[in-house]
Formats: structure tokens, sequence, C-alpha cells
């Protein structure tokens, strides 16, 4: 198969530094962002696959910026990861194959922006951690991550989304959207509302202590849920971060605290039973331990502090983010059912109440750990 979406594959294929024969291509839906294509070609006799991608510039409205940054990230991570251990470099970072021409993207006729990388095999990913260990792994994997982007300067990354994590400006728009009702659900969503309404002091509170001088801008992921991280599927080590789309300057705790939303509850992003939605106490103590042993490293005391806080703030920004998107009609986030940003919103706002109710005891266990 060569075509995708009406894209002749085989064709933007041959715009990058692959040599190797195309042989297929089809769709992969993980993701809501990005259209994603797993290429493969033949080398040799021997089949070799790659992800080519096309990049949602409506989403990310600066893509060569967004390219620079993967580009700058990805080759120090390669460096950092190949001073300690060359084994299976290409599996432990993401690669990117560059075009004919050496750019880290590829721009077409009609203004598309494409990249490719190296398709890394072996691994698995999950929607939701399934023992309190893995919990720590993935913390211990985000903060590796971080302590070796610790020596790139902050300046040298673009903010390829301004205002990602401005929570004051996410309720003002959640307000607009609100008033607008483009889509006629605000009647239908109407608890929703009221429940950001009730909280919204909590989403500044991280940009308030960054304001104060508290919080140094570190490089971060921002996008750190769960099936962004690949794991060995033999061994179930973490071998992987992917994703790259939102490193950025940023705080350390946007990081951890989008790892205690997707890591310390057993549900699905979207999961319609709201009783299964809950912050669980033994996962969070791994997290906070695997992340601290990486990141420990760097942090300040203050940063210390702010940690425990950081999940209900970066989890009701999500829920509000997800809420205006549902109000709007579906326009940013990908959906594949009616109602599916709403269900979305409910299961972030079910997951505040969870971490507000836990907060003192999640504050002991960081405190205890140093």
């Amino acid at each position: 198969m060569t075509e995708g979406n009406s894209f002749n594959l085989e064709k933007l294929v041959g715009q990058f530094q692959i040599v190797a024969e195309f042989e297929e291509g089809h769709a992969w839906t993980k993701g809501h962002i990005n259209d994603t294509y797993i290429i493969t070609c033949r080398q040799g006799g021997t089949p070799i696959r790659y992800i080519l991608q096309r990049i949602n510039h409506h989403v990310f409205k600066y893509p060569e910026l967004v390219m620079q940054n993967v580009k700058l990230t990805t080759e120090h991570l390669r460096k950092k990861i190949g001073a300690e251990d060359k084994h299976d470099l290409t599996r432990r970072t993401m690669t990117l194959v560059p075009t004919r021409g050496g750019a880290p993207y590829y721009r077409d006729h009609d203004g598309n922006y494409w990249r490719a990388y190296v398709f890394i095999e072996r691994v698995t990913s999950t929607h939701v951690a399934e023992q309190p260990s893995q919990a720590g792994q993935v913390g211990r994997a985000f903060g590796m991550f971080q302590k070796r982007l610790a020596d790139l300067s902050p300046e040298k990354v673009q903010e390829t989304i301004p205002e990602f994590h401005n929570g004051r400006l996410r309720f003002e728009a959640l307000g607009k959207a609100a008033a607008k009702d483009s889509a006629g659900r605000v009647a239908g969503a109407q608890a929703e509302i009221d429940f950001c309404r009730q909280h919204r002091s909590i989403v500044s509170l991280l940009h308030d202590a960054q304001v104060r001088g508290e919080l140094p801008l570190r490089i971060t992921h921002n996008d750190t849920k769960i099936d962004n991280v690949l794991l060995d599927r033999d061994s179930g080590e973490v071998v992987c971060i992917v994703d790259l789309d939102t490193v950025m300057p940023g705080l350390a705790h946007y990081d951890f605290g989008d790892m205690m939303r997707t890591l310390t509850s057993p549900a699905a992003e979207d999961e319609r039973d709201l009783a299964k939605v809950t912050m669980r106490m033994e996962y969070f103590e791994e997290l906070a331990k695997g992340y601290l042993a990486e990141a420990g490293e760097f942090l300040t005391q203050a940063e210390r502090d702010q940690l425990a806080i950081s999940g209900k703030v970066i989890t009701l920004i999500l829920g509000i983010r997800f809420l205006t998107d549902h109000l709007a009609g579906d326009t940013y986030f990908r959906v594949h059912r009616e109602g599916q940003n709403l269900d979305r919103a409910r299961v972030q706002f079910k997951l505040v109440e969870s971490m507000l109710e836990q907060e003192e005891a999640m504050k002991s266990v960081i405190a205890a750990l140093g």
C-alpha cells in the first residue's frame, strides 16, 4: 500500500535519507494530534521499519521551531546516552532521519510538514500503570530525561506553544467557549463548568510560584503520560521516551504533575465509570521515589516542596482543555466518538478530587524522600 489519506507514502519516503526499497505503509491510530504511518522498507533483503509523520501545523503553529527543538534535544540525548553506553542506542532514544538535503523535516507542495524516525522494535506501551513498580520505572525515566537535559540551556529551546501551561488563559478560554456555546453543549456540561469555577485558584499555583522566583526554568517534556514511554516487550523495562513535540522550557512540575495524572489512576483517560478513577497512593510513592532518584540530583528544595501539588494543577488544566474543546465542537483533540472529550474532562476532575483528599499524605511522602 502506497497511499495514506491521499498521500503518496512511497514518494514521501523518497524525500528522506532512507537507503532501502519502499515496501508498504499503513496508518497508525495512536495519538490525538499528528497523522502517523508505519513504513516498511527492505534493505539487503531485510525488512526495516520507519515512522513517517505529518505534523499537525494547526495545533503546532510553528512546526519549524518544533523540529528545531526535536533535533536539538535528540542530538543532546544521543550524546549523553552514548557516553554512558552505546549498546542499542537507536532503541534508547528517538532517531530523526534527515531529508535528502539534510533538513530535519520535509515540506510538501501543499504546505504539509513531514518527518521520519527510525522505528523502535520489540517494544510495547500501555495507557495505565499496571503495578506500582511500573510507576517507579516511568518516574525514573522522566527524571533521567530531565537530568540529561539539565545542562542544555533553556534559552536554546524554543517555546513552540506559547502559554501552554498558563492556567489562567485556559480558564479564560473555557469561559469564552461556554459563552459562545457554538456546538450547543453547555447545558449538558454545566456541572463540569461549575467544578472548574469552584477550583479556579488551583490553576495558577505553579505559575505564581515561578513569578515569585521560587521555581527555575528547566527543559521539560510537557506530555509525560505513560503511553509516551516505550517498554521492552520481554523485560518490561523502560526503553525510550517518545513524542517530543512539546519539549519546551518549563517547570519540572509540569512533567511530574502529568505523571501523577497518568500513572496513579487505574482508569483510561476517557473512562465513563468514574468509580474507577482514583489516585492510588502506593503508585504515587513509587513514582516519587523513582523520579527523585534521578531528578533529586538537580532539583532545588523549593522545587521539591511544590511537587505534591503539581498533580492537581496539571490535571485540572488538562480537564479544562478537554472541556473547552468539547464545548467548541472537538476542534483540537482527536475524538473517536461523540462526547469523548467530555468524558476525558470528567475523568480529570474526578482525579483532582482524589488528589485533594490525599494531598497531605503526598507531601509527607515527598518530605520523607529527603
